[in-house]
């Protein structure tokens, strides 16, 4: 059955304005666009301690398939949301089945009625899927603007507000400033939900985060953690209070009607927790290769037109989807996986190719695709 007129002219209007798109194949570039950032999608470790941890224990045959309500809280779900609070320092966790249930589970169900959700404008498409299923009003404030924030605070005088935001943007790769946002949030009594989906792994002397790392989770009323890009593996976990927890359990739709992860994905996720205790080596060389790529950028005169970023993700502003194709294909032909971002999922304007720095990244690799760039560009 062919798909309706409709959806097939969308497909087109994608395609005439050079943005539709694709799967994209496996290849064996030189990864700059995966968030594998301390490489422990590749661990050879991480997958045969998961499994070893599995047949040790003998959670293969206490696991079953079924929503964690009914069938599926195998007991290693304990065991691994104890050891990730007292990892993050949190009073609780709870594992969801990604990053995107999370989003879409807390802000459907947390944020009320008579609530008011304030975020920012460059917030996460789940976290914006999530708020578009509250019952609560929703405003954006503008990009790590807190002079605009503390505005829309003002109109919503005793209302319970959530203020909303990244510790790492995922596009930009920029950081807001936490610890004056803390002090917002707290002066207005506001409820704080920082999503770190891009800072676990990478900030911190384990890599637990940058709002652990400023020693700020005190005072934050959620932490959103993702495993698919520091951890290498699947799920995510909300941080915070037992009360908080037990709501989830009670009102997160996409938490309560959904299948739970099998014990060896469970058992990953443990096993990826452990490891970041013991692999301060490689979380330190991805800092360091942090630091090198924002030193070439400056050395070879790029750095105006790179978003400054202090993280692992660095984006150059390549305005229009067809320059930014076309130069994102140059650097792939050369034998770097490097990703062009376009829009409508960036505004139009602000098209980029996105660097994604690992740990494994070599500073020969890092110095060519910058050199590169600056030949295709200049």
């Amino acid at each position: 059955m062919k798909l309706p007129e409709n959806l097939i002219l969308k497909l087109e209007n994608r395609k005439q304005n050079n943005s539709l798109r694709k799967l994209p194949s496996f290849n064996n570039l030189v990864d700059f666009s995966s968030n594998d950032y301390i490489g422990f999608s590749k661990s050879e470790t991480i997958f045969k301690q998961a499994h070893h941890y599995l047949i040790e224990n003998e959670f293969v045959q206490n696991g079953a398939t079924g929503s964690r309500l009914i069938s599926g809280n195998h007991s290693l779900y304990q065991i691994a949301e104890s050891f990730i609070a007292e990892f993050h320092d949190a009073e609780s966790a709870l594992i969801f089945n990604s990053g995107y249930d999370v989003n879409v589970g807390f802000f459907s169900a947390v944020p009320q009625r008579n609530d008011v959700i304030l975020y920012d404008e460059l917030s996460h498409a789940s976290i914006r899927d999530g708020i578009s299923m509250s019952n609560a009003k929703s405003y954006k404030f503008n990009h790590n603007d807190f002079e605009d924030l503390e505005r829309l605070i003002l109109k919503f005088p005793d209302t319970n507000i959530y203020i909303v935001t990244e510790t790492v943007f995922s596009m930009d790769g920029d950081c807001p400033n936490l610890e004056e946002l803390v002090i917002l949030s707290e002066k207005y009594s506001c409820y704080l939900v920082v999503d770190e989906a891009h800072t676990l792994g990478v900030f911190g002397d384990k890599g637990e985060g940058l709002i652990q790392y400023l020693q700020l989770h005190n005072r934050i009323f959620a932490r959103i953690m993702t495993f698919g890009k520091g951890l290498g593996c699947h799920g995510a976990a909300v941080l915070g209070s037992v009360e908080l927890k037990e709501y989830l359990v009670n009102f997160a739709r996409s938490f309560i009607y959904t299948t739970g992860l099998s014990p060896h994905s469970v058992s990953t996720i443990l096993t990826a927790y452990q490891q970041l205790e013991i692999e301060k080596e490689t979380i330190e060389k991805l800092r360091q290769n942090i630091i090198f790529f924002n030193q070439q950028k400056n050395l070879l005169g790029l750095k105006p037109m790179f978003v400054r970023s202090k993280s692992s993700i660095q984006s150059a502003i390549v305005p229009g989807n067809e320059n930014a194709k076309k130069l994102a294909q140059e650097l792939q032909d050369k034998g770097f996986d490097i990703k062009a971002i376009l829009s409508p999922t960036v505004p139009e304007g602000q098209e980029r190719l996105r660097f994604c720095i690992h740990s494994y990244n070599t500073e020969e690799e890092i110095t060519q695709v910058l050199e590169l760039l600056r030949d295709f560009i200049f």
